[in-house]
């Protein structure tokens, strides 16, 4: 096999409760900050390779918490979105980005393609295969639900927003829980913010469920709410609940759910 060009090593995505009985998918594409020590950091300091820049803060714990409740499988990547995105396609320029917000990012600029094919090859391809795995083997059709952050504070502007229930094509699980949304938290919720499919965020949904004609939601939390575990557990019961009770609006059961 030819050697990879700017090769690593990376950590498998991670699989949780992979028996779990649940129709339901979590997924968390920026579950981490780690980046592979050959990249040198990526030229960042330790405080930014710590912020939302590398990462969604939180995002993991929720996500755990409503595979906990529901007993759903949860796919996770165990690498830094800076190293690859994996809510992103091959081929677009924000999937291994060389600027972030307002932060450069040195150790991405100046990529030539075998590069970036590398990190493609290493990181983008088995988070791509193990969550089609996951799916495959579900013995019912898979509801995916896809767990993100974001920055109370974006471009020297405040975001009011505090939870964001995004959608691609397909609206149907997000329309069925943004009508019941008063019954579950008093928090400022949104479609399709602080980003939507414009913005190229989907790319997990449309993939893995709006093509297969799968339920599918993507869930966006102000990082800020979500800084202590009992924060994270408290968001994660709201919207484990949340979920249940818009699947039951489609008609669908989850098995020995906790709502």
């Amino acid at each position: 096999m030819q050697a990879l060009e700017g090769a690593f090593t990376a950590p498998a995505p991670l699989v949780v409760n992979p028996a779990g009985a649940s129709p339901v998918i979590v997924v968390c594409e920026h579950a981490s900050c780690f980046v592979p020590p050959e990249l040198k950091s990526l030229g960042l300091d330790a405080e930014s390779l710590k912020s939302h820049i590398a990462w969604d803060p939180g995002a993991l714990a929720v996500a755990e918490g409503i595979s906990s409740r529901l007993d759903a499988v949860l796919v996770a990547s165990q690498v830094s979105r800076l190293v690859y995105d994996c809510n992103r396609p091959p081929g677009v320029e924000g999937a291994v980005p060389a600027r972030s917000e307002v932060f450069d990012i040195p150790g991405n600029q100046g990529l030539g393609q075998a590069e970036r094919d590398t990190r493609i090859a290493l990181v983008y391809e088995p988070f791509r295969a193990g969550l089609a795995s996951v799916i495959a083997a579900a013995d019912s059709p898979s509801i995916i639900v896809t767990v993100h952050s974001f920055t109370p504070i974006y471009n020297g502007k405040t975001r009011d927003v505090e939870l964001g229930i995004l959608h691609d094509t397909d609206s149907r699980l997000a329309d069925a829980m943004l009508e019941n949304t008063h019954w579950h938290t008093a928090l400022d919720v949104r479609r399709n913010e602080p980003y939507g499919p414009e913005d190229g965020v989907t790319h997990t949904l449309r993939e893995n469920a709006v093509r297969a004609g799968l339920h599918n939601v993507m869930i966006e939390i102000r990082n800020d709410l979500i800084t202590t575990p009992r924060e994270q557990d408290a968001m994660a019961a709201m919207l484990s609940g949340w979920i249940v009770s818009g699947l039951r609006e489609l008609g669908v059961a989850i098995p020995g759910e906790e709502a």
